[in-house]
């Protein structure tokens, strides 16, 4: 098991996270160009070593109720994958998807991959995006989701 320090000074290479102090000697990192209203990537870093990630929307990690991840057993690598991982799942929208998208509400599906496609409704079909290419349309929502789910892709 990684020490506290140890645990600090990796969540501390990655420059998109904020550190901010909690009360207990507990740290908290934030993401603060975060796309969503969830900002805590790590949550209550505790000096005993115990900690918590939150990997809710990021693929392959088992969470709790609250989406988080106990760090406490983790080593180095495991360490940087699921704080990579987390911070990814929170990220803006690329150019590319700001561009097709605009203000239109949609959703993001991924695969085991990583793979990313975008489902958006539009002129009253589902259309289905990789990047700026038009991957399908369906004639509705349930089509569109029966599609993405046997692709392999899961709703983030």
């Amino acid at each position: 098991m990684l020490t506290f320090e140890q645990k600090l000074a990796i969540i501390e290479s990655f420059p998109e996270l904020e550190r901010k102090n909690v009360s207990l000697g507990r740290v908290n990192f934030q993401y603060e160009e975060s796309a969503f209203d969830k900002k805590n990537v790590v949550y209550h870093l505790h000096p005993n070593g115990n900690g918590f990630v939150y990997a809710e929307l990021a693929e392959g990690y088992q969470t709790d109720d609250k989406g988080l991840v106990n760090i406490r057993d983790f080593d180095e690598s495991e360490l940087r994958t699921i704080i990579a991982d987390a911070i990814k799942s929170l990220a803006p929208r690329s150019n590319e998807e700001a561009a097709i998208i605009g203000d239109a509400p949609q959703e993001l599906w991924i695969n085991s991959e990583n793979q990313t496609l975008i489902l958006i409704e539009e002129d009253d079909l589902w259309n289905t995006y990789a990047g700026l290419n038009l991957d399908g349309t369906f004639p509705s929502y349930n089509e569109a989701v029966q599609y993405l789910e046997e692709e392999g892709f899961k709703r983030r």
